[in-house]
């Protein structure tokens, strides 16, 4: 990753703004990688759809007046290899005619995806005629049947630098591709951190789950919402992150479970670094406590079997 920091700045006007909206940015991002910017895109469009709900809804808390997005200062940009468009620092100056603003900093890094991947031992295969005539053989297989209760989660321990940690436990998550679904993602993070072979079809999108369950009808028909996205934002006073969580159930052997304890994977020139660990699921929130989306998964994954939903 190479970062720029320049005092070398551009400006440009926002396409479509009136009035205008000023863009300011370092000269080693051009206009064309922002504006094609997933991130940005998705940040863009969110924030002028809330914005313009002040003026078409009545009961807003802001209708009497109004905030407008004013400026962005792009103040830092990280490029991934090959010149990819990673991180942004920009500022976002919003205010109000009456001189009022509100906080506009944010850190931009765009959409991740974690999976909750929960393992239950696969049954032992029947043991054949001449095999149950023992009564060892017949006390050692059924000691190897899963029992119902008997469930895991895969979580990851990896150095996370920002955190000041070099053995972070968290579930297995990654950055969005820009030309993949969600689920796509997903699946792609799950072979890459765990070596599991899962198909996005297989996976369900708990965060969308609860965003059905959890959506009421407006008494006014005609109110309309902000369209955030179908995920948890992590830390939304400081940055537009958002991470879709999705829930997938394999059985595997019990060998092959064990074979994950303390694997060792992730994508070495990508400089990861990732220990797998397996936990009793009942055990994850005492093990990851510090990571906020497994919190958030766990939370997700009671309240929907609550709902009946899972």
């Amino acid at each position: 990753m190479s970062s720029s920091l320049s005092s070398t700045t551009t400006t440009f006007t926002l396409p479509n703004t009136n009035p205008s909206i000023p863009v300011t940015h370092p000269s080693t991002l051009t206009k064309d990688q922002l504006l094609n910017f997933p991130a940005f895109k998705t940040w863009l469009n969110t924030l002028q759809r809330s914005l313009s709900l002040q003026h078409s809804s009545a009961s807003h808390p802001f209708h009497g007046s109004p905030y407008s997005l004013r400026s962005i200062n792009v103040q830092s940009v990280d490029f991934f290899s090959g010149h990819r468009l990673g991180f942004l620092k920009l500022k976002a100056t919003v205010t109000n005619d009456q001189g009022e603003s509100l906080p506009g900093s944010v850190f931009m890094r765009g959409g991740s995806v974690a999976m909750l991947i929960i393992l239950t031992p696969s049954p032992s295969p029947s043991p054949c005629p001449e095999q149950s005539s023992s009564r060892a053989t017949t006390t050692t297989t059924s000691q190897e049947q899963p029992r119902p209760e008997e469930e895991y989660a895969i979580l990851t321990t990896q150095p996370r630098v920002p955190a000041g940690s070099l053995s972070f436990v968290e579930l297995p998550a990654g950055m969005i591709d820009d030309s993949g679904t969600f689920a796509g993602a997903a699946a792609q993070e799950i072979r890459e951190e765990t070596g599991l072979e899962i198909a996005s079809d297989e996976l369900v999108d708990m965060t969308r789950l609860a965003s059905s369950v959890t959506h009421a009808p407006h008494n006014d028909p005609e109110e309309e919402e902000e369209q955030l996205q179908a995920a948890i934002y992590p830390s939304p006073g400081g940055s537009d992150e958002f991470i879709p969580i999705f829930l997938a159930r394999k059985a595997l052997p019990r060998a092959q479970i064990e074979a994950l304890k303390g694997k060792l994977t992730g994508l070495r020139d990508h400089g990861e670094k990732i220990t797998l660990q397996i936990v009793s699921l009942h055990e994850v929130w005492k093990v990851a406590w510090r990571d906020g989306k497994t919190l958030a998964a766990m939370a997700l994954y009671q309240g929907l079997k609550g709902e009946g939903k899972l």
